[in-house]
């Protein structure tokens, strides 16, 4: 057997294992393979919407926070200090989102953040809206509290294009009042945007609450709360070159929101988020949140011309791929490319030097397609045939050639290994 068919048959072998150990056995290869190369320079690392390499500056603020001792809820000096670390990153990062820093609350990262938001604000009685292209961490949680109650679940229907059809909102509200729509502001997997403005300008006329799913925009493009105009917003650090571990929900000044924390304990985080604070992750958050605001504009044009060259280049060495999504509205480096007929875990174990995924990295492993793109109306085959390649902040020119080239290559030679397999 040649190494491609090798690779063929290790990928369908580890489709058998549990997701679980899938995850486990992809972390730990990547891992292993990172650590292997010289500062893992030989590795073009085309994953930031699984995670993004964590900037100098929060990781030096990590240091220095780990360094020092302090609970920041004692009232001792030690707490006082971590106290005001604290202070100094919720500012920073409601100068990220323009917001007021009492509006912020941390948490360990968008998953809570979206739980929070979605148990503290769904009435049972009143819909929830949301849509199929969601995060799990949304959709999951809205399907649960909505268990004993499947009709407040409202899905909103989606083109073949990943726009959420946003006429659907208002649909929904000429019949019904109040409850609350999430709706992430970028999606994770295509990176297709929604315009968030029209959906709250629909939900205030009926009282409705508007919460969004912001983990992959925040740090990527400008987020504005007040222009957004939206109730909640949730975010996770990691995305943005922040520490892996901690995040965010913004909460609107006024929400009406109850008592219905999710850890029960303490009084941090005014009641909402009980548990000592991760003083190290939130002071890395707000150290990265600060960098990202200065340098955003010129990184978002950076990283969009390199997505686009990466386009080029692949649609012109493989003319039958297809690019996912609406390519004017999209996030600056996101793109999900499905090569027809050719799985998309054998181009990935094809190419080692090339870290990209198969769509949500919380979903690594799972035996089924991507939901997101089954909900645009893709073929089973064709969602198990795409890649989803995001870029940021250090990808370089140099990354995308030898991507590019990589990806053509494994490509080609799945290809020519499943054609010789099938005679």
């Amino acid at each position: 057997m040649t190494r491609i068919d090798l690779l063929l048959v290790e990928t369908r072998m580890r489709r058998e294992l549990s997701p679980r150990s899938t995850l486990l056995c992809d972390t730990r290869e990547t891992e292993w393979r990172m650590m292997n190369r010289p500062n893992g320079s030989d590795v073009s690392y085309l994953d930031y919407n699984a995670t993004a390499p964590i900037r100098p500056e929060a990781a030096a603020a990590v240091i220095e926070a780990m360094q020092s001792v302090g609970n920041a809820s004692s009232i001792h000096q030690p707490g006082r200090r971590a106290a005001h670390r604290v202070d100094l990153a919720r500012r920073q990062l409601a100068a990220l989102l323009n917001c007021s820093p009492g509006e912020i609350i941390f948490t360990s990262g968008a998953t809570e953040a979206n739980n929070l938001a979605l148990r503290s604000t769904y009435i049972p009685g009143r819909p929830l809206v949301t849509s199929p292209v969601e995060h799990p961490a949304v959709l999951e949680t809205a399907r649960m509290v909505t268990v004993e109650r499947p009709e407040d679940l409202v899905l909103l229907p989606v083109g073949s294009d990943g726009l959420v059809d946003l006429n659907a909102v208002e649909q929904v509200f000429a019949t019904r009042s109040g409850g609350v729509v999430s709706l992430m502001r970028a999606n994770n997997e295509t990176g297709v945007l929604t315009d968030l403005r029209v959906v709250a300008k629909a939900a205030r006329e009926v009282g409705a609450l508007v919460h969004t799913d912001a983990t992959q925009i925040v740090g990527r493009l400008p987020v504005d709360v007040a222009e957004l105009d939206v109730d909640l917003l949730s975010l996770s650090a990691h995305k943005f070159g922040g520490p892996q571990g901690v995040g965010a929900l913004y909460v609107r000044r006024g929400t009406p929101l109850p008592p219905r924390s999710l850890l029960v304990g303490g009084e941090q985080e005014r009641g909402l988020r009980a548990g000592t604070l991760n003083v190290a992750g939130i002071v890395g958050m707000g150290a990265a949140a600060d960098v990202v605001r200065r340098d955003l504009s010129e990184e978002a044009k950076r990283i969009t011309a390199l997505r686009d060259r990466l386009e080029r280049l692949l649609t012109c060495a493989l003319p039958n791929c297809r690019i996912n999504g609406r390519r004017d509205q999209r996030l600056p480096g996101v793109t999900s490319i499905t090569f027809p007929g050719v799985p998309a875990d054998a181009v990935l174990a094809a190419m080692p030097d090339v870290a990209a995924s198969e769509g949500s990295a919380c979903a690594s492993g799972a035996p089924t397609p991507s939901h997101v793109l089954l909900a645009m109306g893709l073929s089973r085959e064709d969602a198990d045939s795409t890649i989803r390649f995001s870029l940021g902040y250090v990808t370089t020119d140099a990354e995308i050639e030898h991507a590019a080239q990589a990806v053509a290559r494994a490509v080609t030679q799945v290809r020519s290994a499943l054609a010789d397999g099938s005679r």
